[in-house]
C-alpha cells in the first residue's frame, strides 16, 4: 500500500480504465471513474485473454472467476483460405501455462467488463455515470461535466477510447481516429447449430483460435462462454460510405465476399441470420502521453489504439492499468507524481508502439496474394535459426516471449529501484541518462 491516499479520476469505464482504477485502488488511493454513458455496459462479441493479460488477473485474484466464464483455445491455428489446410499450428493447451504460468483465454467482452465493474467496487471505486467531459484543467487537475459539478482530483487518467476528448485535450486540437482500410463483420451464432453440419463439428467442440488466411481479407473463429457460442471476425476491405462507421450488414455482400475460400466457412457464414459490419480506426502515435504539469496522462486506446490483429489491444490496455497501480503502490509523496508518470510513459509508449506495428504488419502477412504467400513460406523455410518474423507471430520464438513473457510488475519493481538509486531517466531531480 502506498503511504499517502491520493484523490484520482479516470475518465472511461472501458476495460482499460476499469483495470487502471482497481490496480490504482488497490494500492490504496481514492479513484472515482466518470463515464459518459448512463448505464453500464459492453457491446461487441468474443475477446481475447493472453498470457500477458491473464498473469495480470491472476496477481489481482480475478483469474479463477474470469476463467469460469472462458474458454481454453488448445491451439492457435492459421489455415489456407482455398480449403482449410492447416498451415501453422501452435500449441496453447498445455503449452501456455507451462511456459508462461498462465492460460490463454477466450471471454465474451460483456462477462470480462462485468467481472472488471464487480472488482473496482469491490474495491470502493466510485462509478460516477451520465458524466459527459467538456473540458479539462490540467494545471489544477480539474474536469468540467456537462451539467454537473467540477470534478478536482490530485491525478486525472484519460481511458476513454479511440474518440477520446482526453486525447484532443492533450492534442490541443481536434484528432478524429484515422481510416486503416479494413473493416469488420463481427458475428456470434449457436454452437449447437454448427454441430447439427458434419463439416462445421469439429470447430463447434475442439476449442481453438482458428485463422484463415487470404487474399485482402481473413477470418478468425473461436469459441466462447464453455463452448455454447462461436465467435466469428470476418475482415475485408472497407466500403463503408464516408462518415458511417457501424452499419447493418447485407449478407449476400458478406457471403460474396468469401465465396471461392474454404467450403466450411461457406456451410458456417450460411448460419449467420444478421450482422453489422464497423469500419477498423486507430490513431496515430502521440509524442507524450502526458501533461507538462505532470497531473493527466492517458492510457489504452486513448493513446495507443491498434487494429486488433495480434489480439493485443485490451491485453495493452490492461498492462497500463496495472503498470499504473503497481508505481502508485510505490509512490511516497504527492511531488513524486509527476516522475510516476515519466517512469508510466517510458515503461509502456516502446512497448505499445512494436505491438500497433505488428498488428498493422500481420495484416499484409495475413492478406496476401497467393503468390506473394508461396515467396514468403519459402523465405521462411531457408532460415536456419529461431528469428522475429514468422507469418505465425503467436509461434514466432521471440516475438511470443515478447508478447506472452511480460510482466507488468517485475518492470515496474526494477524501474523504481533505479528511479530510488537516482538513475531513472527523465524524472526530476535525478541523473539523467539514455535508456
Amino acid at each position: 500500500m502506498a503511504e499517502l491516499t491520493l484523490q484520482i479520476a479516470i475518465i472511461g469505464a472501458g476495460l482499460g480504465g476499469l483495470a487502471a482504477a482497481i490496480g490504482v485502488a488497490r494500492a490504496g488511493h481514492k479513484v472515482t471513474i466518470l463515464e459518459q454513458a448512463s448505464l453500464l455496459g459492453e457491446i461487441g462479441a468474443g475477446i481475447q485473454i493472453p498470457p500477458n493479460s491473464s498473469r495480470i488477473l491472476k496477481h489481482y485474484g480475478l483469474l479463477d472467476k474470469i476463467e469460469s466464464v472462458s474458454v481454453r483455445p488448445r491451439d492457435f491455428i492459421i489455415r489456407s483460405y482455398r480449403d482449410g489446410t492447416i498451415l501453422s499450428k501452435q500449441n496453447m493447451v498445455p503449452y501456455a501455462e507451462k511456459r508462461y504460468g498462465v492460460p490463454y483465454l477466450h471471454i465474451h467482452r460483456a462477462d470480462y467488463h462485468r467481472i472488471l465493474v464487480a472488482e473496482a467496487e469491490r474495491l470502493g471505486v466510485k462509478l460516477q455515470l451520465g458524466s459527459t467531459v467538456t473540458k479539462i484543467d490540467f494545471d489544477t487537475a480539474s474536469i468540467l461535466i456537462r451539467d454537473k459539478p467540477d470534478f478536482h482530483a490530485d491525478l486525472i487518467l484519460g481511458a476513454d477510447g479511440l474518440k477520446s476528448i482526453c486525447r484532443e485535450s492533450l492534442l490541443g486540437h481536434i484528432d478524429p481516429p484515422h481510416l486503416t482500410g479494413d473493416l469488420a463483420y463481427r458475428i456470434l451464432i449457436k454452437a449447437e447449430d454448427m454441430k447439427k453440419h458434419a463439416d462445421l463439428r469439429e470447430l463447434a467442440e475442439e476449442p481453438a483460435i482458428n485463422y484463415w488466411m487470404g487474399p485482402y481479407g481473413h477470418v478468425v473463429c473461436y469459441l466462447l462462454q464453455g463452448g455454447g457460442l462461436y465467435n466469428i471476425v470476418l475482415i475485408c476491405p472497407d466500403n463503408l460510405p464516408e462518415m458511417i462507421n457501424t452499419i447493418k450488414a447485407d449478407l449476400q455482400e458478406m457471403r460474396e465476399f468469401f465465396a471461392g475460400w474454404d467450403p466450411k466457412l461457406k456451410t458456417l457464414l450460411g448460419l449467420v441470420q444478421e450482422t453489422t459490419k464497423w469500419r477498423l480506426l486507430n490513431s496515430e502515435e502521440m509524442e507524450s502521453w502526458s501533461h507538462p504539469s505532470g497531473k493527466f496522462a492517458l492510457l489504452g486506446d486513448a493513446c495507443h489504439a491498434t487494429l486488433p490483429y495480434l489480439a493485443q489491444g485490451a491485453a495493452q490496455a490492461v498492462e497500463d492499468g496495472a503498470v499504473l497501480g503497481a508505481l502508485f503502490e510505490r509512490i511516497e509523496q504527492k511531488s513524486q507524481i509527476s516522475d510516476v508518470l515519466t517512469i508510466y510513459e517510458r515503461l509502456r509508449k516502446e512497448r505499445t508502439t512494436r505491438v500497433v506495428k505488428g498488428s498493422t504488419a500481420l495484416r499484409d502477412i495475413f492478406h496476401m496474394k497467393d503468390g506473394e504467400r508461396q515467396r514468403e513460406r519459402d523465405r521462411q523455410l531457408t532460415q536456419q535459426e529461431p528469428f522475429e518474423g514468422y507469418p505465425n507471430r503467436w509461434a514466432d520464438p521471440i516475438f511470443q516471449e515478447y508478447l506472452f513473457g511480460y510482466d507488468a510488475f517485475a518492470e515496474v519493481d526494477m524501474a523504481w529501484k533505479r528511479y530510488k538509486s537516482g538513475t531513472f531517466p527523465g524524472t526530476a531531480g535525478h541523473f539523467k541518462s539514455n535508456l
